[in-house]
Parts: structure tokens; sequence; C-alpha cells
């Protein structure tokens, strides 16, 4: 097995972003029982954080820097990653399983003859053998699963992997590769997103909303005590069909997975298919005026009662205790 391991950190407008460094993180935990060397890749325009890898690695960071490549296009992507895998002659490639990791990787492992495993919460060495572990059955398993193949494709959940800072910090040592082919069929012209929204993928803390709140407005209740938490709004699939929130907050096997510090459910029944994308959440707090609603089966602290006497009051208290 090729112990090198090549880790794509991903950067939007210019920020490499918080899931990308604990993948990095991984790896350097990875690297010790294997040995091999650990390479960090940037694409993109320009970044303004590369310093920031330092504090988690003391790996080589190569930076392919070019004008094509300042928005995600996933082909010109695709090229700049596989064109490093074979130029540094790694045997293994981490991404994290953001939407731009999820549609990347498998796109490299391809152009790689890579095999490709999604979403793994832990890998670890065993012989010559990598072994992942990841989630299956919405949730239900946790499956542990090995590639066979030469080189080998990982995307790692957010959230899964804590950032550990080294004790020393080495100096920056990134090195610009030269992106050698620029064309390509597809053209982004521009990546429009809401302004000061948290990525729930990424978030510490999700307050997320059901239809139990009622009507679209009443999510102004979440998003009030979310911003007193210091945390995202996400929601469950029969409110953002409905059309009261945006897809991109969308929690549940057909939205996005998560694994926050803290997850507050409020007037979520708990149906299997939003259990799937939160289950992995480290507490798990339900509000709920149902006390037999499925959600109270998994979480850690449950309310039974009506979440619009509950939020502003559980609200009102964490603004007292933060003005302590």
């Amino acid at each position: 097995m090729n112990n090198n391991i090549l880790v794509f950190l991903e950067q939007r407008d210019g920020i490499i972003k918080k899931s990308s460094f604990e993948t990095l993180c991984l790896a350097e935990e990875l690297n010790k029982s294997i040995n091999g060397s650990v390479i960090a890749i940037i694409v993109g325009g320009n970044v303004i954080n590369t310093d920031d890898i330092t504090k988690y690695s003391n790996c080589h960071t190569y930076y392919v820097k070019d004008s094509s490549l300042t928005l995600y296009c996933p082909d010109l992507y695709k090229r700049a990653v596989v064109e490093c895998a074979y130029k540094f002659n790694a045997g293994i490639a981490l991404f994290a399983n953001t939407s731009m990791g999820k549609d990347l990787a498998p796109r490299v492992a391809v152009k790689l003859n890579a095999g490709c495993l999604a979403d793994c919460i832990k890998i670890e060495a065993d012989g010559d053998k990598l072994v992942a572990t990841r989630p299956a059955f919405a949730g239900k398993v946790l499956e542990q699963a090995v590639i066979n193949t030469e080189i080998k494709v990982f995307t790692i959940r957010p959230n899964t992997f804590k950032l550990k800072e080294l004790s020393s910090l080495a100096g920056p040592s990134a090195e610009i590769v030269q992106f050698t082919d620029d064309t390509t069929k597809e053209r982004v012209v521009a990546i429009i997103k809401n302004p000061g929204k948290k990525d729930i993928a990424e978030a510490d803390i999700i307050v997320s909303g059901g239809r139990g709140l009622n009507a679209p407005e009443n999510f102004a209740l979440l998003e009030e005590l979310a911003d007193v938490l210091g945390g995202a709004v996400g929601a469950s699939r029969p409110v953002v069909d409905a059309g009261w929130r945006p897809h991109d907050e969308q929690i549940g096997q057909t939205g996005k997975t998560v694994s926050p510090d803290l997850y507050i459910a409020c007037g979520i029944s708990g149906a299997i298919q939003h259990i799937a994308g939160m289950a992995s959440s480290k507490c798990i707090v339900a509000i709920n005026k149902d006390k037999d609603a499925p959600i109270f089966s998994i979480t850690d602290y449950g309310i039974c009662g009506d979440l619009f006497e509950i939020i502003p009051a559980l609200t009102d208290e964490i603004k007292k205790l933060k003005l302590q």
C-alpha cells in the first residue's frame, strides 16, 4: 500500500473550510500508523488563510492557483486533484463530505481507478489495510468497509473529527503548482449563497424545525434561538417541500447529514428519514407536544410541551446567562 495521504482542502470565497482542517487532523492521526507523508492541496484563486494549515499539520502544502479555478468547476477541479495525486504518488485521498467533496471525490476516484467510500466517521489502519467505518441503513448500523484498489478515496463526515492543534507550529511551506490544462466545456459564472448563513453541515449547534411550527413565519423563533446560541437553522423535509425553508437547510436522507455538538429538534416528529441525517449529533434535545413522537426515542433531553411557549422562554434564559 502506498502510504502517502493527499488531503483536499476545500475553500470557499478564499477561506479554507473548517471541515477540511478536520480532515487534515484525521490524516495526521492516520499517518502515525502508516508512516507515509501527508500532502495538502488547495485548488482555487486567492486563499487568505493558508497559514492556518500549520496549526494542525506539518504537511507540505501545494497550491494549484489559477484564475480558471476561482469558482468551483467540477471538471477543472477534478483535473487539478488528479494531477497532484499522480505527481505526489498519493495512495490515499481524503475529502470532507461536503457538497463539493461529495461531488468531486467520486470524479477523482474514477480517473484514478480508485475505490471510494463516502461519509466515513472513522478510518483505522489494520495491517496493510485501511478499515473505514460509516453509518448504513439510515444510521441504524455502522458498517466497516475496506477498499481493495491500489489508490483509495474517502470522504469524511464534518464535525466527526475534532480540530487538534500541534504543540509546536511549523513555518508555512505552501508551494504553487502550475495548472497545465484549463480548457473545458463547463463554465461556472457565479456561485450565489445566502449572506451571513452558516452551513448546517459544519455548524456546532443546530436548531431545527418541522411541521409543528405550523407556518413559515414561526421559524423566526428558531432563528432568534440559533442566533443567541451562535448556531444555524435546519429543517425537516416536509417543511422544505412546503416551501417554508430553502433546500440547503434540509436535514435527513434526502438533505444534509449533520453531526453537531448540540441538535435541538423543534416540532419534528422524528421520521426515520430525518433521524438518519442527525442521529450522530453529540447531544440531542427535542421539543414536541406529542409524548409518543419517535424523536424522543433518540434524545438526550426531551421536553413535552408547547414549543411556542418553550422556545421563547429558553431564548430569554440563554440571553440572561450570557449577560452574567
